[in-house]
């Protein structure tokens, strides 16, 4: 690529013409076109965003207007344009990199507890209606009511920053990739084979619900990771480690590079010395930090609204009543600073929080959306998030973790005479409703007389979520929120999340080993 072409232009570029080879319609390459050209900051007015879209107030109400004409109870349209970006270094070279540009929107309408959607990619006033009409279709009367006037929802920034991603062209992206490669291989010579990936991509969301409400957002999110091959004695393993977050460019300093490539090596070649534990029930400390993919999993998704209205969840009947001890605090949050999972504003433009689900063992919450809030009669909790305009939104997760407790990491340890200590893990499935989990431990200690020994690796434990709630018996006071790029998913659609934990102690998870 020429050197002298910005980034911009090249996005552009070959935006409008990949438009054209696909034969999309004029109206669609020119507000592609348009949004691609327009000034980028996060200081955006509604005009800003009104102009991305190629969309005015009036043309909003006419959707909705259109969506509410069969006799729907609530409309909402939901636009989305999102630029990403993706580069991969692999073999001492640069040999994989990509752009993708997505632009369209999504009209939602619900009559009582049913929903009807439609999306569509081109947006032409004619385009957009005939998909609220589309949606329409799950009411068979006539109107109920029109839109209410529409006014802008004010809403926070949870996530600042300096640089954005739209102006960084790759050729600052690149040495980034080199720096982390040349430590890896200096830090140790049983690395053979280094894999280096980043990706970054800048969303913009306008909402416009029949309640009058219009919300905005500018969403910027990076993720940089490392995956590391050693070999000794004819043995090879393999691990890795990545950061994650709602962060621009400033965002990688060379701490973050440092640490980039001093973890991946550390997690790989610590597994030339690990083993696998005997096999049956036994203490197990989930450490800080990533251990929290277990709370999210096991015990998390059981308390999303959609489960529990629909008596799916084993919480169903659990609000207000005791699920764990007394000095566990579970929280799902949307508003930690540049956190991966967090969020100005939902994607039903409700406003995110803090969302104590347990408290003090008593579980107090679930997470709801638009629907689950109106079958409850309760508010939302800002917990409605969606894939894409492709897609209606859920009740999902954001930031997921458990508060500091009382005790300390070494004491958490000492008080176990034999059991896992339990660092990151791999490929697990849970069943959502019974909280029934099996976990891959892709990295962790055995614990022997209260210190931690020889390493483990590719253990399973087996167990259920709302029983391992129960059986915390230890929350540690080292709280950690994981740094790592996780995706949630949840029927057929995967959102951005984030998760963390203190250590905790577990007294009894059966554990797969070697007499398994």
């Amino acid at each position: 690529m020429n050197k002298d072409i910005t980034r911009r232009r090249f996005i552009a570029s070959g935006a409008t013409g990949a438009a054209a080879a696909l034969g999309l319609p004029l109206m669609m390459q020119s507000t592609m076109e348009r949004a691609l050209a327009m000034p980028d900051n996060t200081n955006l007015t509604l005009a800003d965003y009104l102009n991305r879209f190629g969309i005015t107030e009036q043309m909003l109400n006419e959707i909705i207007a259109v969506g509410l004409s069969r006799g729907g109870d609530y409309c909402d349209v939901y636009f989305q344009h999102t630029i990403g970006n993706y580069v991969e270094l692999e073999d001492n070279a640069v040999n994989r990199a990509s752009t993708q540009v997505d632009l369209g929107m999504g009209v939602r309408v619900l009559l009582g507890d049913q929903t009807g959607y439609s999306f569509t990619e081109e947006l032409t006033l004619e385009a957009m209606k005939q998909a609220a009409k589309t949606a329409a279709n799950i009411a068979a009367s006539g109107l109920k009511a029109g839109p209410a006037q529409l006014k802008l929802h004010e809403t926070p920034n949870y996530y600042p920053i300096q640089k954005k991603w739209e102006d960084v062209a790759i050729d600052k992206k690149i040495p980034m990739l080199y720096t982390i490669n040349d430590n890896v291989f200096t830090l140790d010579k049983r690395i053979i084979k280094n894999n280096i990936y980043l990706s970054d991509e800048s969303t913009w969301i306008l909402l416009a619900t029949s309640t009058g409400r219009i919300a905005c957002d500018y969403r910027p999110l990076t993720r940089l990771g490392v995956s590391c091959t050693a070999e000794e004695n004819g043995r090879r393993e393999q691990n890795g480690y990545n950061l994650s977050g709602r962060y621009g460019y400033e965002f990688y300093g060379a701490d973050k590079l440092d640490l980039l490539a001093t973890e991946a090596v550390k997690r790989t070649v610590d597994l030339f010395a690990a083993v696998k534990p005997e096999a049956g029930e036994m203490p197990v400390v989930l450490g800080a930090g990533g251990s929290g993919i277990l709370l999210h999993e096991a015990i998390g998704h059981g308390m999303e609204a959609d489960y529990n209205r629909k008596k799916v969840s084993i919480f169903a009947d659990k609000i207000n009543k005791p699920v764990a001890e007394s000095f566990v605090n579970i929280i799902d949050d949307g508003t930690n600073p540049n956190v991966r999972g967090s969020l100005n504003v939902d994607d039903e433009g409700n406003d995110t929080q803090k969302t104590v689900l347990v408290e003090n063992g008593i579980l107090r919450s679930y997470l709801h959306d638009h629907l689950s809030s109106q079958y409850y009669n309760v508010a939302p909790t800002g917990s409605g998030r969606r894939e894409s305009f492709r897609y209606a939104p859920l009740p999902r997760m954001r930031n997921t973790y458990m508060q500091a407790g009382p005790h300390t990491r070494d004491e958490i340890i000492a008080s176990v005479k034999k059991g896992l200590y339990a660092q990151s893990f791999t490929n697990g499935q849970v069943m959502i409703g019974a909280g029934d989990f099996t976990f891959y431990v892709k990295s962790g200690y055995l614990i022997e007389d209260g210190k931690l020994t020889k390493p483990v690796k590719d253990v399973n434990i087996i167990g259920n979520g709302p029983n391992v709630l129960r059986d915390i018996v230890m929350v540690g006071n080292d709280f950690e929120m994981d740094k790592g790029g996780w995706v949630c998913g949840k029927q057929g659609q995967g959102v951005p999340v984030s998760l963390g934990l203190p250590t905790i102690k577990v007294s009894k998870i059966t554990v797969g080993g070697v007499n398994s």
